[in-house]
């Protein structure tokens, strides 16, 4: 797929706003040799909004371009979509994950 090409008539206007939007993407900003945060990336493999496939690329592009030695982790839920209609278990579940995981990487290690 290509997204954008000097062959592909564009205009000046165009050409900007493509620019602009590029800014957005989180695939492509990552930086190698940056030393991340730690990160967690979640995801549903049943996702129609965010295909999973997303998630997954954007998560080995961190791990390539990571510096330093903070974890990456990724966390998928099984037969789950993009939230709506998933059971509470399911969404507590979740819930406990990210809190616990921003709660140990947010602490002092002096604790």
């Amino acid at each position: 797929m290509v997204l954008y090409s000097m062959l592909i008539p564009m205009s000046l206007a165009k050409r900007e706003m493509f620019q602009y939007l590029m800014g957005y993407s989180p695939l492509h900003n990552v930086k190698p040799g940056v030393s991340y945060p730690a990160v967690m990336i979640t995801t549903g493999d049943h996702d129609d909004r965010v295909v999973p496939a997303h998630s997954f690329k954007f998560a080995a592009a961190l791990q390539a371009a990571q510096a330093g030695n903070s974890p990456l982790l990724i966390r998928i839920d099984i037969n789950a979509g993009h939230g709506a209609g998933k059971p509470v278990g399911m969404l507590i579940d979740a819930e406990s994950d990210r809190l616990a995981f921003a709660l140990h990487h947010l602490t002092e290690k002096s604790r």
